[in-house]
């Protein structure tokens, strides 16, 4: 799997470029397509980590030679994301400093866990780069409580905004949980005034929590107030109100500003400022991966078969053994129903 990896990786580089490589694997539909040529489950959470992580061994210590570099991965990989973009950054010529892809990786993942509270937990994080400094980012979340998976899809050419309509996919199957989705464009209003009342006093902060908590909100409202602790709502804002933040981005940025805390703010902006945040299912894709006994979602069929002819052309180009490519064209063909 990873040397097939290896040469659809390099026929793309050859053909189009390291950046098509970006494109390719921020497409969700080519994604799942090249984790089925792979070998893995289609309806499988895993088709996400093990083919990011062949992925990632197919580039290893070909990097110069591929223009292509790989960050991260499952669960402690993840967090060794930002080293690794380092250690690439000195190693290599990179155009856009460490610091900024290294922003990038971390403001991604803070915006899917923090300011998308979908009731998915990030596991997975992987962090894509080229020379010229464009990324793309695949990450994954899990919902505990169903067992179900989603999966995050950045381009950074795509990305005009990390805080408005920034993903290129988002793929899962809707389950009609609460959502509170503060990259919603009908959100602006709730961000900003948010970032408005991360720079007043904290204890004033927390003082309407309190008055919020007391209160016997409409039905309609998503953003639940019982699990918010008013004393750790203070403390963690105290770091904010220090350092007044100029906008949501970097108020989503500060260290220690997590999912309660946004969702306090969130909570205190519509009530005093009336800016209700979006209840928007950020999810655009559904392929049913996260449960092996779920039935898929109809995904876009003529866009998933030109993924899939872009990868058969891939295959057959490929310098790997006849055995190894017989069988990657046959997985090939039980996508398509058509002979390999």
């Amino acid at each position: 799997m990873v040397s097939l990896s290896r040469e659809i990786v390099r026929v793309l580089v050859e053909e189009y470029g390291p950046g098509e490589v970006l494109a390719r694997v921020s497409d969700p539909h080519w994604f799942q397509a090249l984790g089925c040529v792979l070998g893995f489950d289609w309806h499988s959470s895993g088709l996400t980590t093990t083919t990011t992580g062949a992925l990632k061994e197919a580039v290893k210590g070909r990097e110069a030679d591929l223009g292509l570099f790989v960050a991260g991965g499952k669960g402690a990989a993840s967090r060794k994301t930002p080293n690794e973009i380092i250690a690439h950054g000195e190693r290599h010529t990179i155009a856009a400093p460490a610091d900024r892809l290294v922003y990038a990786s971390k403001l991604s993942a803070k915006v899917d866990n923090t300011a998308v509270q979908d009731g998915y937990q990030l596991y997975h994080h992987a962090f894509f780069f080229v020379p010229s400094g464009e990324w793309a980012v695949v990450q994954q979340g899990m919902n505990d409580a169903t067992g179900y998976a989603r999966r995050y899809h950045w381009l950074s050419t795509g990305v005009a905004d990390f805080v408005n309509e920034p993903h290129a996919a988002i793929c899962s199957e809707r389950r009609g949980q609460l959502v509170l989705n503060l990259v919603a464009e009908e959100s602006e209003e709730a961000r900003r005034a948010s970032a408005l009342l991360a720079a007043e006093p904290p204890d004033k902060l927390a003082g309407e929590l309190r008055k919020a908590q007391e209160l016997e909100l409409p039905a309609r409202h998503h953003i639940i107030g019982a699990d918010l602790r008013p004393e750790s709502f203070e403390r963690t804002l105290t770091k904010a109100y220090e350092q007044p933040p100029e906008n949501f981005e970097s108020l989503l940025a500060t260290p220690g500003v997590g999912p309660k805390t946004i969702r306090a703010l969130a909570l205190i902006a519509d009530l005093i400022y009336g800016a209700e945040a979006s209840v928007r299912d950020p999810a655009t894709f559904s392929f049913a991966h996260g449960g092996k006994d779920g039935i898929p979602y109809p995904v876009d069929r003529p866009t998933y078969d030109r993924s899939i002819e872009i990868l058969r052309e891939a295959v057959n180009r490929a310098k790997i053994e006849d055995r190894e490519k017989l069988a990657a064209l046959k997985r090939l063909a039980r996508q398509t129903g058509k002979r390999a």
